[in-house]
């Protein structure tokens, strides 16, 4: 039954396709601006490149140095970059590292942005940033922050490696897990939570034996837009605080993160959300915890924070971080119960 709540819808438009990437020079010009910037990691600067040649006249440059955590260093560089050429928006082109960029940029220029998502990240849809300065990661939430127009084509994910598809999609994941028990969930968010969940997880199954399966690849572009706009509309828990400790202060790699703690932390809060996580958990065999963790290993996916680098001595400061002005959660953060979920997560143990 449906009781009191607030929902918030955020603006911006989504176009939704195969062959989409065609239409980025018509979002350019439907906004009114005339000079994009093109955003990309290292990495994909080859796919940056191409498609500023591909934008002709209305590109203005690429800029290629965006990473993981969104350094506020790199920001500051990007909008040196911005202004040189004249930029009047952005076009980031890749994941989270990339759209994370974008963010930064337009929430200190108010920069129109353009995304062309091409993983599963999800954050193209929020108007939340996170980034990194002096080895701590902070969030804000803010209007400019969110993108005005996110391009999903399917096509470009194809050659988006397993092992990223999985990592990237039980990231996306981790958002709904956490937005079903948010303390200002509505009942549209949750739905759309489950539904991109569910999505996830069919999508997934087939994208590990058959990676070119394009209605595949666009079923886990739907969920993680999904999953994506429930972060958008509500607040996150102890997961993201979690991974936004793990990631800001010891490096680790976001995504692989998300995908270790998920199990975790949903297991964490099985008892204290229970009912808010049924629909879940009928997803994975009717267990949160477990099932997710049952779940990423059949996919292959990483199981231990130990196998990305962190050290177990490196646990005590984890614990004493993620417990530090800690966001609100449905179950009471405490020290030694989160430092024992750290230490399982570490070792890559199945949640109880």
């Amino acid at each position: 039954m449906a009781t009191n709540f607030n929902y918030d819808i955020n603006p911006g438009r989504i176009v939704f396709g195969a062959g989409k990437l065609n239409v980025v020079a018509d979002e350019v010009r439907r906004l009114g601006r005339t000079r994009a910037l093109i955003l990309s990691t290292p990495f994909q600067r080859a796919d940056a490149q191409k498609l500023a040649e591909q934008l002709g006249p209305l590109a203005a440059g690429v800029f290629s140095e965006a990473t993981m955590h969104t350094p506020v260093a790199v920001t500051m560089k990007a909008m040196e970059v911005y202004d040189a050429l004249g930029a009047d928006c952005v076009v980031p082109y890749g994941g989270g590292s990339t759209i994370g960029l974008g963010k930064a940029i337009a929430y200190r220029n108010d920069a129109p942005q353009i995304v062309v998502a091409t993983t599963y990240a999800g954050s193209e849809v929020t108007p939340i940033l996170g980034q990194t300065e002096n080895g701590i990661k902070t969030t804000v939430r803010d209007s400019k922050i969110l993108p005005e127009v996110v391009i999903y084509d399917p096509e470009l994910t194809v050659r988006l490696p397993v092992a990223m598809s999985v990592t990237s999609g039980l990231n996306a994941m981790a958002h709904a897990v956490e937005g079903v028990y948010a303390r200002d969930r509505n009942p549209v968010s949750s739905l759309m939570a489950v539904e991109g969940v569910r999505a996830l997880r069919d999508a997934l199954r087939i994208i590990v034996g058959q990676p070119a399966n394009l209605p595949a690849r666009s079923d886990a572009l739907y969920g993680s837009w999904l999953c994506g706009s429930v972060l958008g509309t509500v607040g996150m828990s102890l997961h993201h605080k979690l991974c936004h400790t793990l990631g800001g202060r010891f490096d680790l790699p976001h995504a692989e993160t998300h995908a270790i703690v998920l199990p975790h932390s949903a297991g964490y809060n099985a008892q204290a959300a229970a009912e808010e996580l049924e629909p879940l958990a009928k997803l994975f065999d009717g267990s949160i915890g477990g099932g997710l963790h049952d779940f990423a290993r059949s996919l292959g996916a990483p199981l231990a924070l130990k196998d990305l680098g962190l050290e177990e001595a490196q646990l005590d400061e984890a614990a004493d971080l993620a417990v530090k002005n800690p966001y609100w959660n449905p179950r009471p953060i405490e020290r030694e119960e989160v430092r024992s979920l750290l230490q399982r997560a570490w070792e890559g143990s199945r949640p109880y």
